[in-house]
């Protein structure tokens, strides 16, 4: 047995060819039944989906962070309803390796049931994990059925299933290999129980997400049947060889409109899990070449030994959230898409690490590849005529990816992320209009913030404060959007193990287009001894709840502490405060070109501060913060401009100053050589 290799990645992740009888049945579905099709598969995922919500137990399911999805015969997508795109476009890798491997030993056959969280097996990391189910009709395979979830417990050396500081795959948790856990439509005990033994901190919650996978997934194979029956496996089957021929045709004819090129973009990343250290997260290359795009992504910094590594199919399956959300917005979510699509990937780069390279934390890699795509496609497209008005910068992709874990208010084990913080961050500002604030997950654009009161009923915590996280935006003629900030005190429990993932607390991760400005970094901030639960027991008139007093003037009293938003495991007491924080978007465009009548309307909002008005945007306001001194506006920001000018340089002699700079070496441990971040020594794993 092998292990997909990079050749077997690539070439799994473009559609098999199709069959004689996809053919025939293709031929047969006459006008009209192609649309309601399409729609048909529309339903049965967005019941599954719904389905697939109100069974979850964890956080990330219960926002939507998911997606269920069918499949052909031969494994290739031909549809998904996504809270993220994240794995649409790499299932087939999984699919298409039990098709080659496991078809005769243990066979595939109607009623089993597959599972798998391996990224070296198609996955993105341990815990996404995917319910994989065959349809058979009459013992003839004829689709697949699969539902994916972020379980937020691995039994791995931290809580909360990525482990920062993970030096190998060995230190990650449970990592499975496409396995049969189910037969005959039921879960195997002897399987369960090993999940339930393994050493999960919270196996009832795991147990509940993996049955709402497979619930999910039996869901969609039985409306599947059901249309076999009603209207012809030869209809169904031709269906979805139709989806993909259509949505292939229509990448290719939307890649064909861009213009031909080579774009770059360079993104940098701050921390290796808890410790400060600059590497090049990503240098892609883009080049377009009539129907073809090929992302090239040589110029990466080398492998680390670190949980901050990305198997490849995990970087395009954040392509895909780029891609689906802007590019591709009108296509059918299916394997064809990719078909115009090429990928480079060096061996030995932190997105194309050694096996054995831990993972568990490779999403805030992986963001930074979306991040930089973002930007590469907005100097493609905005040169088409047809597409320039989708451009906008990336969204806000830092947050407080906060874990905490032990027992709650009714004494059941717990290991959950605090998910506010994740799908509440600011969209990018846009060619048209300003990003949306608090639109979603950067790797979830349909994902929901949770209900408060549901995650006090649920967790030790209590939500003093949720609100929009003021001057979090990048700036710009089309600023992006707001993120939001909320405040967690500990209540109801003596003490909770608390510990944060992320990254962008000195370097923002999003970069702004066309003279935007980039968002805020996201600091770690937490409140030991708080005087705040005792004050709102004594009603205390003078508490207030803004956060920019709380953090400004110390309105909460107690041990103040700020460090980088990954945090190590520490214990809090009840009355503790942690703060959570999600990314505002970047800006679009100059900041000086935005209306300055908007700039009344976020000061109302509370999205920006008088500060931003005054300095970023160069608006004169009267005195009540209620109208805009035009002439007087107009003046300052004349004199912006002029002074612009007098700062300005010959780009020749900006780069003979610039190239003698270099950031400090003990932040470079792990960025490979400076500037072109080539490989220094080899990687030793335990």
């Amino acid at each position: 047995m092998a292990i997909p290799t990079l050749a077997e990645k690539l070439e799994w992740l473009k559609p098999a060819p199709a069959t004689e009888f996809e053919l025939e049945c293709a031929k047969n579905i006459r006008p009209g039944e192609y649309e309601i099709g399409v729609q048909i598969t529309n339903d049965i995922l967005d019941e599954a989906m719904e389905i697939f919500v109100r069974s979850s137990r964890s956080y990330f399911g219960v926002s939507g962070d998911s997606m269920v999805a069918i499949f052909t015969a031969q494994g290739d997508l031909i549809n998904g309803s996504c809270g993220t795109y994240l794995h649409a476009i790499i299932q087939p890798i999984i699919l298409k390796f039990i098709l080659k491997y496991y078809k005769e030993n243990p066979g595939i056959r109607d009623g089993d049931i597959f599972y798998t969280n391996d990224a070296l097996y198609g996955g993105i990391h341990n815990p996404d994990q995917v319910a994989i189910m065959p349809v058979f009709h009459e013992q003839e395979l004829i689709a697949w059925a699969t539902a994916a979830l972020h379980t937020t417990e691995t039994g791995a050396i931290e809580p909360g299933g990525m482990p920062v500081t993970a030096k190998s795959r060995f230190e990650e948790g449970m990592n499975l290999p496409p396995i049969k856990i189910g037969e005959n439509f039921k879960l195997r005990n002897d399987f369960l129980e090993f999940y339930s033994v393994y050493g999960l901190r919270a196996p009832a919650m795991f147990i509940s997400d993996l049955r709402a996978r497979c619930t999910t997934a039996d869901r969609v194979r039985v409306r599947l049947l059901e249309q076999m029956e009603k209207r012809g496996v030869e209809f169904v089957v031709g269906l979805m060889r139709k989806m993909l021929d259509v949505a292939e045709a229509g990448a290719f004819q939307k890649v064909k409109s861009l213009p031909d090129g080579t774009f770059r973009s360079v993104v940098f990343n701050d921390a290796i899990g808890w410790r400060p250290s600059l590497v090049r997260a990503c240098f892609l290359t883009l080049t377009k070449r009539g129907e073809r795009l090929t992302f090239d992504f040589t110029g990466t910094s080398p492998e680390n030994p670190s949980s901050y590594n990305v198997h490849t199919q995990a970087v395009v399956g954040h392509l895909a959230n780029f891609m689906y959300e802007y590019f591709f917005h009108d296509l059918p979510i299916c394997s064809s898409t990719f078909a115009p699509i090429d990928f480079i990937f060096p061996p030995g780069i932190l997105l194309n690490p050694d096996k054995l390279a831990a993972t568990s934390c490779c999403v805030y890699i992986g963001m930074q590849t979306r991040c930089a795509t973002h930007n590469c496609f907005a100097k493609m497209m905005f040169c088409s005529a047809h597409s320039w008005s989708q451009v906008a910068s990336a969204p806000g992709s830092q947050h407080t990816a906060q874990i905490c874990s032990g027992h709650s208010q009714w004494n059941l084990a717990v290991s959950d992320v605090l998910s506010f913080s994740l799908n509440t961050q600011g969209q990018g500002g846009r060619a048209t209009n300003d990003g949306m604030d608090a639109y979603g997950f950067a790797w979830c654009a349909f994902g929901r913030a949770p209900d408060c009161e549901q995650v006090e009923s649920e967790l030790p915590l209590t939500i003093t404060l949720s609100q929009h996280w003021r001057d979090s935006s990048g700036p710009g003629k089309n600023r992006g959007g707001s993120g939001a900030v909320q405040q967690w005190m500990i209540h109801k429990v003596p003490a909770l193990l608390s510990l944060c993932m992320g990254n962008g607390s000195k370097v923002p991760l999003g970069q702004p287009l066309f003279g935007g400005y980039a968002s805020a970094p996201i600091p770690g901030i937490s409140v030991k001894k708080a005087d705040l639960k005792q004050r709102m027991e004594q009603g205390d008139p003078l508490l207030t709840l803004d956060h920019r007093s709380i953090f400004e003037n110390r309105d909460i009293k107690g041990d103040w502490k700020f460090e980088l938003i990954a945090r190590t495991p520490d214990m809090y007491a009840e009355g503790d405060l942690l703060f959570g924080f999600s990314g505002g978007g970047p800006g679009y465009g100059d900041p000086l070109e935005r209306a300055s009548e908007t700039i009344v309307e976020d000061l109302k909002k509370n999205i920006i501060s008088e500060w931003t008005a005054r300095n970023i945007y160069r608006v004169a306001l009267n005195s009540e913060r209620s109208k805009v001194d035009l002439a007087k506006t107009e003046e300052l920001r004349a004199s912006e401009r002029q002074a612009r000018l007098g700062r300005g340089q010959r780009y020749d002699d900006f780069m003979q100053e610039w190239s003698k700079k270099s950031p400090p070496k003990e932040i470079l441990e792990w960025y490979g050589s400076w500037p072109d971040a080539k490989p220094l020594a080899p990687i030793f794993r335990p």
